[in-house]
């Protein structure tokens, strides 16, 4: 908007000045032209009064000026002219004078005049006066276009600021407007943009978005209800059928009920562990509060690989002590849970687990960044696959082919728990196999200390 203000000054400026410099040049020339022509009709006088002071050129703009009888010779002329041929060949017209732009000749080379051509009756003959002056040149005096140029410069950078103000204050609602949608989110959906005052389309904007956010938060309310209903009525109808299933299994110990009945429990256990999932995932949809209490990354990330020493998989901890953050055990122990498994499922031979803290990022994270690691060796993701997997019910080609049986919930579960501790939980890079990286608002901590388990 500025750039067009900017441009369109320009050209109105330009063309405003082209115009007043015509408009004076015109002026400047008429006037220059009345004189030249009053000159003139001041010494034909005197030629038919037979005066001999033909050539009075004090204070007159007029340079030159000479007198010629009917035979076409120069009678008198001013110094300048003296000895040289008329300054013009043409003749007064009816009206007894005519001016015309001549240039060369006895002017001299790349100069040019306005000749007034006078008629003077005597001696029952036609005389002609002609009296001439430079031409006035565009610019009329270099002062002037100086200042029309400078003027014209000063307004369309007038305009062009004027323009850019009132751009910058018209669309100030408008950033606002973006930064507040910028950081609604689905854990905090009853936030609504501002409104700005007036009637303007900026107000109706406002208005409709956030009309149209309230229909979200709605629909977002039932689908979490929806979602929590379902899951919470779920639970009782799987349990009775497990209940069904053992039974039959031991009133029936033929390997061909045997058989069924393990086919059945294992499907039993995927659909109980979705429904675990729905309804942890209704819980933080809801927002609902976890704890606030210390939590240290190490003891916590300690605990997990002592629970694991009977996995296949070699288990590496590289622990920086005094990690702290503020948190829900059960739900950081959750996040660390999904991500180690995921591991599992995918690690060649080794699982790394690394905790440490890092300095601060900004205001994020003003007492420095917790950081906790999840690497495997196995085939890794794909840099354009690596938000997908975070994405709920999504599973990779590798994911199904490793463990038909996963429910695709654990990894959004584990990203959900990281944002609302004021977190994130990203992929990055790896030599080999994948790394998924947490970083936590670190909370003021003891002295460190390092360790390595394996």
């Amino acid at each position: 908007m500025t750039l067009f203000t900017g441009v369109v000054a320009a050209m109105l400026s330009t063309w405003l000045a082209v115009v007043l410099m015509i408009a004076i040049h015109r002026f400047a020339a008429g006037s220059l032209i009345q004189d030249v022509r009053a000159t003139a009709g001041r010494v034909a006088q005197k030629v038919e009064q037979q005066s001999q002071a033909y050539i009075p050129l004090v204070g007159s703009r007029v340079r030159n000026i000479q007198i010629v009888d009917p035979r076409g010779h120069v009678v008198d002329s001013t110094p300048a002219l003296h000895g040289k041929p008329p300054m013009a060949q043409f003749t007064p017209d009816s009206q007894d004078s005519k001016h015309a732009v001549v240039c060369n000749g006895v002017f001299g080379a790349n100069k040019c005049d306005i000749v007034v051509a006078q008629s003077a009756h005597r001696d029952h003959a036609n005389w002609t006066v002609y009296a001439s002056a430079p031409v006035v040149p565009w610019s009329v005096v270099p002062w002037l276009a100086t200042l029309v140029g400078g003027s014209a410069i000063m307004l369309a950078v007038a305009i062009t600021y004027l323009g850019n103000r009132i751009a910058t204050v018209s669309l100030r609602p408008v950033g606002a407007i973006r930064r507040e949608l910028d950081e609604i989110n689905a854990t905090c959906p009853a936030r609504r943009v501002p409104v700005p005052t007036g009637t303007c389309e900026i107000h109706y904007l406002a208005k409709s978005v956030n009309h149209t956010l309230t229909r979200l938060q709605g629909a977002m309310e039932r689908q979490r209800q929806f979602t929590s209903d379902a899951s919470h009525d779920l639970r009782s109808p799987i349990a009775a059928m497990r209940a069904e299933v053992e039974d039959a299994m031991l009133a029936s110990p033929e390997a061909t009920m045997n058989r069924a009945g393990h086919a059945v429990l294992s499907s039993l256990d995927r659909l109980e562990a979705i429904v675990s999932d729905l309804l942890t995932l209704a819980k933080l949809d809801a927002g609902t509060p976890g704890g606030n209490e210390p939590v240290n990354l190490a003891e916590l990330a300690e605990a997990e690989c002592s629970r694991r020493h009977h996995t296949s998989k070699t288990l590496l901890c590289y622990l920086q002590r005094g990690v702290v953050v503020l948190g829900d055990r059960l739900r950081l122990g959750r996040l660390l849970t999904n991500l180690l498994d995921n591991a599992d499922r995918h690690a060649e031979a080794m699982i790394t687990i690394k905790v440490w803290q890092a300095e601060s990022e900004g205001p994020r994270f003003p007492h420095g960044v917790a950081v906790l690691e999840v690497v495997d060796d196995g085939p890794g993701i794909e840099p354009d696959k690596r938000e997908v997997v975070f994405q709920r019910f999504a599973r990779l080609d590798a994911a199904r082919r490793k463990d038909a049986g996963g429910t695709g919930l654990g990894l959004p579960i584990a990203r959900q728990i990281a944002e609302s501790g004021g977190g994130t939980l990203r992929i990055e890079d790896s030599d080999r196999g994948a790394r998924f990286v947490l970083r936590l608002p670190r909370y003021l901590e003891a002295p460190l200390v390092y360790s390595v388990q394996t």
